[in-house]
């Protein structure tokens, strides 16, 4: 019993503790070759997605579901294709992009 109570406790912060989108992570999702975190290139810059979605309860779900989906309008007249990516990774990077 205390073994598995030993177990439990060392697994526990594996269950717990959030993963966090970072650079490495978009770099790694191929989305710095169009984006950087302070400069446009094809697409804004990932501060200015922040400053244009700041306060808008619903923008990490959009910004999770434009990476999935792709979008065309929002930023001019280059369409961003949809993204090769998990999910889960689309909804880290899209909470990482507002925290800017």
């Amino acid at each position: 019993m205390k073994q598995f109570a030993v177990l439990i406790a060392l697994a526990l912060p594996l269950y717990v503790a959030p993963v966090h989108a970072s650079p490495e992570l978009a770099a790694k999702s191929k989305c710095m070759t169009c984006h950087q975190v302070d400069k446009k290139i094809l697409g804004p810059s990932f501060k200015e997605i922040a400053a244009k979605y700041k306060g808008n309860k619903t923008a990490e779900a959009m910004l999770a579901d434009s990476m999935l989906k792709g979008a065309k309008g929002k930023w001019g007249k280059i369409p961003m294709p949809p993204q090769k990516i998990a999910p889960v990774d689309a909804q880290k990077l899209s909470k990482w992009i507002l925290s800017l």
